[in-house]
């Protein structure tokens, strides 16, 4: 990797040189990639939070070959004169032939047309339509949306209310649009604000615009690539906006800080330039590194929700890089002194080389590193303490607020249809059952605690006994394949319905005849356990990579254990003060959600992504502190100017980021409020509590020890890990003394 700082200077070099051509063929990438780009929503998918491999996934699929499908489609119809009056009946059979008319819709079952008691409210007021819509979650939530707006609503002598899956599917997409477009609306003007407060200037606030307009199109581009090769989530272009956005503020407040800094001492606009892309483009590589890393992590789970995460995140990580260690150079040296133009009245106080009130705080935390670093050490404890009870679930009609037709729908069938089968177990056999086996194995599902009665092609069973077999049982029979389903007492979703499945799941199958349990507490057992078999592994690699990517980095074996562990205080404190909000209440009344059990896909999406980004700013402080330690300088001089040269930096860049993210607080659909919120809040304490505080009192207890590394593993990072290559703005006799390292 020493070579890596031959790339830097030969950049360096060609941006002086050759500053108008690279521009210009960036310009004509970037209008590339826009039009490719253009495409890619026409590509993405939504859902994507199941195993597509799990058991209740491949029971879904039989379900859907063999069966006509599952019910994904409830209609609640009421009617204020009775459902036996003359207009009410007219009015429901009206509905059910509309709805199984319909293009794209099978297997109708209508309490109109059957009569079926567990499809009518124990009052008796209101009534169930189900159906099954064809399609994969991006043209479910279409047609779901045409059916409704064609069947919902007032109907005269009824009125008709959407909910099941496909209509929970629309809604909460409808409402993410919404929600995404209010934050982007209150995110983007606040963010163009803040940047010219941050530069002093209105020219140098536009170069990190720069790097995330190439960085979104440039991801724009490869989602649409990827998305017509495999499945990709169209949640994935609103992590693409926002960490564009976010590493384009991230890399262009240390390139043009450290452009302004070499200029402010007098160098000439090509030696500013060389140090700049040398020494700030260093660290932008390792820092893009580690990121990357954190968030390849995520290609691990099967779930392509995450996948498709990791695909926006790698890729936008990798091109802002690109784009600030190439265009942005170009744009300072044909820009030079007139980075500063359009200064606002504070731009010399924000143009300063240092932030003393960083110095100050950090020479005073290393003098009492204990009084200083110990109490906020236990209030980032406190804070992770609510993991300890954490819960973790699947996102259901409560991140939606309670005016959302679906989630009422969901409510009126938890509260009203206790014996209906729109939520009940699955159970598809991969062949056809031996004869004389399929009772016998329906009355020992039916002995399950729980349980309220089994339908089967041969009957219903209760308690392990037949009574007469119901009007659609013969649905459930085909000739290579028999269906039950498993009306169960349990709540949907609670801790006795996880349970119940795994039962159902150990009770013993026909002989020679494998089962498939489905439904949507097998599809949440089969994810949590997806994720809970993987999660080593990722949490592994994302540790193991930034390890040696640090090690590589400043040549000490402390210095990534180091910032591992107070990385891992202050992920941890964010996400335990995301339970004490999100799954046990506080705040609710403020932020309007429903409490619920922590989103599993999505709390581990924060922790990557948090991960990630918080090892960018330790490499961000890092580079400074050991670029100082090469050049000489003792522990506590090296530490206290390095906090000095960086604090800034690294605040300004955390505070921008934070308002993208609070920006999504603003909306209604609580698991983007628990992402938007707990990625705000972490970068925040690690910007501040970590860097501030917990990283001088580390490097004060640490002392001499924070550089160290065995012998034979200095002389690994003497052949493989990369220095500064004399780009530092330091003497080289004074570098040469302490090698890092030593």
């Amino acid at each position: 990797m020493k070579g890596d700082t031959t790339v830097l200077h030969r950049i360096a070099a060609l941006t002086l040189r050759r500053a108008r051509t690279l521009l210009l063929l960036s310009l004509v990438a970037v209008l590339a990639m826009g039009a490719v780009g253009f495409g890619a929503f026409g590509k993405l998918q939504g859902g994507g939070f199941d195993d597509p491999d799990a058991p209740s996934s491949r029971a879904q699929r039989v379900i859907e070959e063999k069966f006509g499908g599952d019910t994904n489609l409830v209609l609640l119809v009421r009617a204020g004169t009775g459902l036996d009056s003359p207009a009410a009946m007219a009015a429901g059979h009206e509905l059910t032939e509309g709805v199984r008319e319909a293009p794209h819709v099978s297997r109708v079952v209508s309490w109109f047309t059957t009569d079926d008691p567990a499809l009518v409210s124990g009052d008796g007021e209101r009534a169930l339509v189900l159906a099954h819509v064809e399609g994969d979650p991006t043209t479910l939530a279409d047609r779901a949306k045409t059916l409704t707006d064609a069947w919902a609503g007032d109907r005269g002598a009824v009125t008709v209310q959407a909910g099941g899956f496909a209509a929970l599917n629309n809604d909460v997409t409808t409402q993410v649009s919404e929600d995404l477009a209010l934050a982007e609306a209150i995110a983007v003007p606040l963010t163009l604000v803040l940047l010219v407060l941050a530069f002093g200037s209105v020219i140098a606030a536009l170069l990190p615009l720069a790097i995330g307009l190439i960085a979104v199109l440039g991801t724009f581009a490869e989602l649409y690539v990827l998305g017509s090769l495999t499945d990709v989530s169209v949640f994935s272009v609103n992590l693409t906006t926002a960490l564009g956005l976010g590493l384009g503020i991230d890399y262009g407040l240390l390139l043009v800080s450290r452009f302004r800094e070499r200029l402010a001492e007098g160098d000439e606009v090509p030696a500013a330039l060389r140090t700049t892309v040398t020494t700030a483009g260093r660290t932008i590589a390792f820092s893009a590194a580690t990121v990357i890393a954190a968030l390849a992590a995520l290609m691990l789970f099967p779930q392509f929700f995450l996948r498709s995460f990791a695909y926006a995140g790698v890729g936008v990580v990798t091109i802002a890089a690109l784009a600030a260690l190439t265009v942005v150079p170009a744009l300072l040296a044909m820009l030079g002194h007139r980075v500063n133009k359009g200064r606002v009245p504070w731009a010399g106080a924000v143009r300063r080389s240092d932030a003393p009130v960083w110095g100050r705080v950090a020479h005073g935390v290393m003098r009492r590193p204990a009084l200083t670093a110990l109490p906020v050490l236990a209030v980032l404890l406190l804070a992770a303490s609510p993991l300890l009870g954490a819960t973790f679930g699947t996102p259901d009609e409560r991140v939606l607020p309670e005016r959302a037709e679906s989630r009422q729908v969901s409510a009126a069938l938890a509260e009203g249809f206790p014996g209906n089968d729109a939520a009940a177990i699955q159970i598809v056999t991969e062949g056809p059952v031996p004869p004389g086996e399929l009772a016998p194995y329906a009355e020992r599902l039916s002995r399950l605690d729980g349980v309220q009665r089994v339908h089967a092609g041969t009957g219903v069973y209760r308690n392990g006994r037949a009574t007469p077999p119901g009007p659609a049982n013969a649905a459930l029979t085909r000739p290579d394949a028999q269906r039950l389903t498993v009306v169960s007492a349990p709540e949907l979703k609670s801790a006795a319905a996880q349970d119940l499945v795994r039962e159902v799941r150990a009770v013993q199958s026909p002989s020679g005849v494998n089962t498939l349990v489905g439904g949507t507490d097998a599809q949440l057992v089969d994810s949590r356990q997806a994720i809970a078999d993987r999660l080593p592994a990722a949490v592994g690699m994302v540790v193991g990579t930034t390890f040696v990517l640090l090690f590589l980095f400043t040549g000490s074996i402390v210095q990534p254990l180091r910032a591992l562990v107070l990385n891992t205080v202050s992920l941890t404190a964010a996400i335990g003060a995301m339970v004490w909000v999100f799954q046990d209440g506080h705040l609710s009344g403020l932020l309007g959600f429903t409490p619920m059990p922590m989103d599993t896909s999505m709390t581990v999406l924060l922790f990557c992504i948090v991960f990630g980004l918080s090892m960018d700013y330790e490499v961000f402080v890092t580079s400074r502190i050991k670029e100082l330690h090469d050049a000489g300088a003792d522990d506590t001089t090296a530490v206290t100017k390095g906090l000095s040269r960086t604090g800034r930096i690294v605040t300004m860049a955390a505070g921008l980021l934070a308002v993208s993210f609070f920006a999504f607080v603003s909306g209604e659909v609580s698991f983007l409020q628990m992402f938007g919120l707990g990625s705000g809040l972490a970068i925040l304490i690690d910007a501040v509590a970590v860097r501030g505080v917990l990283v001088p009192a580390a490097m004060r207890v640490l002392g001499r020890h924070a550089w160290y590394a065995p012998r034979w593993l200095r002389r690994v990072h003497a052949k493989v890990g990369l220095d500064e290559g004399g780009g530092s703005a330091e003497p080289a006799t004074a570098r040469e003394r302490t090698p890092a390292g030593v």
